[in-house]
C-alpha cells in the first residue's frame, strides 16, 4: 500500500490537452465586445447568469468563458453575483414554475438599461421540456428577450458572438449609464 501511495504522489497527473481556442480570434472578438461595452455603457460588461431550470449543459459552457482558455476577465468582461451590478442577464433553461418568481424578482432588481439574453435552445423555445407540467415555458413567454443564442448548448464563442451582436444592435437604443 505504501508503495502505491508513494508512486501516486511522485507521478505527474494524467491530463489531456485542452481544446485550441483560436487565441487570435478570441482576442479580437472579446476585444470588440469590451470596446463596444466601454462605448455603450462607459465601463466593462457585467453579466449575471441565471439558471431558470436547465440541465446545466449551458452553464458548463458559460463557466468555460472564465476558464484559462477563454479567460474573459482579461478583457474586462466579468460575471457578477448580484443583479444590481449587472448589465446583462444571461438566462439558461426553460423557466420552471419554481423559478418563475425568482426570475421576475431578479429582473426587477437589475437596473436599466439592461439586456435579457436567452442562452440555449431551452431558454429560447422551451426545448425538450416544452409542455411539461413543471415548466412555465420559454423565457420569452415570461419576460421580453433582447437576444436569443441558440444551441444545445451554445459554445463559449457563440455566447461571445451573441453578446457582441447585442451590444452592436443596441448602440443607439438605450442611453449609457452615468
Amino acid at each position: 500500500m505504501l508503495k502505491q501511495i508513494t508512486r501516486a504522489l511522485l507521478s505527474r497527473p494524467v491530463t489531456i490537452d485542452g481544446p485550441a481556442a483560436g487565441d487570435a480570434a478570441l482576442k479580437e472578438l472579446a476585444g470588440k465586445v469590451d470596446a463596444l461595452a466601454q462605448k455603450r455603457l462607459g465601463r466593462s460588461l457585467a453579466i449575471r447568469a441565471i439558471d431558470a431550470g436547465s440541465c446545466n449543459g449551458c452553464e458548463l459552457e458559460i463557466h468555460a468563458l472564465n476558464n484559462p482558455i477563454y479567460d474573459l476577465e482579461r478583457f474586462g468582461i466579468r460575471f457578477v453575483a448580484s443583479p444590481r451590478h449587472a448589465d446583462v442577464l444571461l438566462v439558461t433553461g426553460p423557466v420552471s414554475l419554481n423559478m418563475q418568481e425568482a426570475l421576475l424578482r431578479t429582473i426587477a432588481a437589475t437596473p436599466a438599461p439592461r439586456f435579457v439574453v436567452a442562452a440555449g435552445d431551452c431558454a429560447c423555445t422551451g426545448g425538450l421540456f416544452a409542455g411539461s407540467y413543471a415548466c412555465a415555458g420559454a423565457l420569452e413567454s415570461i419576460v421580453p428577450v433582447d437576444l436569443r443564442i441558440a444551441g444545445c448548448p451554445p459554445t463559449p464563442l457563440q455566447l461571445l458572438e451573441g453578446l457582441l451582436a447585442l451590444l452592436a444592435a443596441s448602440a443607439g437604443k438605450m442611453p449609457a449609464r452615468p
